[in-house]
């Protein structure tokens, strides 16, 4: 993004995963996220494994497993699972409301399903994902391939822009073998709303606001850390 600087936002990011790792317990089953903020939360929560913490894992997607389990985190099926003691991941956008745009990893169907789960479910961020209104982040909708275009006139219906996500010139397919719609709305006065429209749409598997499902967002900004709950 233009204006932020990386390395910065990676400082803010890391400080924010170590105040979060710092919150979980032994004999807890902590929900992993995906993405770039998420990554130091595990990196850091592998470093608590090796002095002796003992928990289990659910991982929100197959990079996520994969590193987990290179980093000696014990991971369980998601499906086995009836709760999750507490979950950390990032967001693209937050409110101090605790909405969330998630979703631009493309795991934003599993990672609702552990913010579901979650008891305590906790958002990472960096200082640049807050804003007033969500919005500027497009919304991710995660589809299922032979409804994409009824999705497409419903989206359209709703004053959604969508364009079908593609990575490395080739449609982007999620890991549950579906495609991701990112759709722009414009800035979001009643994000609720929306979440509810989307909800009833068939063949939409899952969109990227994130209503009522957070605990707290956890961000840094510079040496600071802000807590929102």
């Amino acid at each position: 993004m233009e204006g932020i600087d990386k390395n910065k936002q990676d400082q803010e990011k890391l400080a924010a995963a170590k105040a979060a790792v710092q919150l979980v317990n032994d004999n807890d089953v902590v929900g992993l996220g995906t993405g770039s903020t998420a990554t130091f939360a595990i990196k850091e929560l592998a470093k608590r494994i090796q002095a002796g913490l003992k928990i289990k894992a659910a991982a929100s997607s197959v990079k996520t497993e994969e590193l987990a389990l290179s980093l000696g985190i014990p991971i369980l099926k998601l499906e086995t699972l009836g709760s999750i003691d507490i979950s950390i991941d990032g967001a693209d956008e937050f409110t101090e409301s605790l909405n969330l745009i998630k979703g631009g990893g493309g795991a934003l169907f599993r990672e609702k399903i552990i913010a579901s789960l979650s008891k305590n479910s906790i958002i990472i961020t960096d200082s640049s994902k807050k804003v007033d209104r969500l919005g500027a982040f497009t919304v991710p909708v995660e589809v299922v391939p032979l409804a994409l275009q009824y999705v497409l006139n419903q989206l359209a219906a709703l004053n959604g822009k969508a364009v079908l996500r593609k990575k490395d010139e080739m449609t982007f397919i999620s890991d549950n073998g579906n495609y991701i719609v990112d759709v722009d709305f414009g800035l979001l006065d009643k994000p609720e709303k929306l979440a509810l429209a989307l909800n009833q749409i068939d063949g939409l598997l899952a969109h990227g606001l994130f209503i009522g499902l957070t605990s707290s967002v956890i961000m840094a900004e510079g040496d600071k850390i802000l807590v929102f709950e």
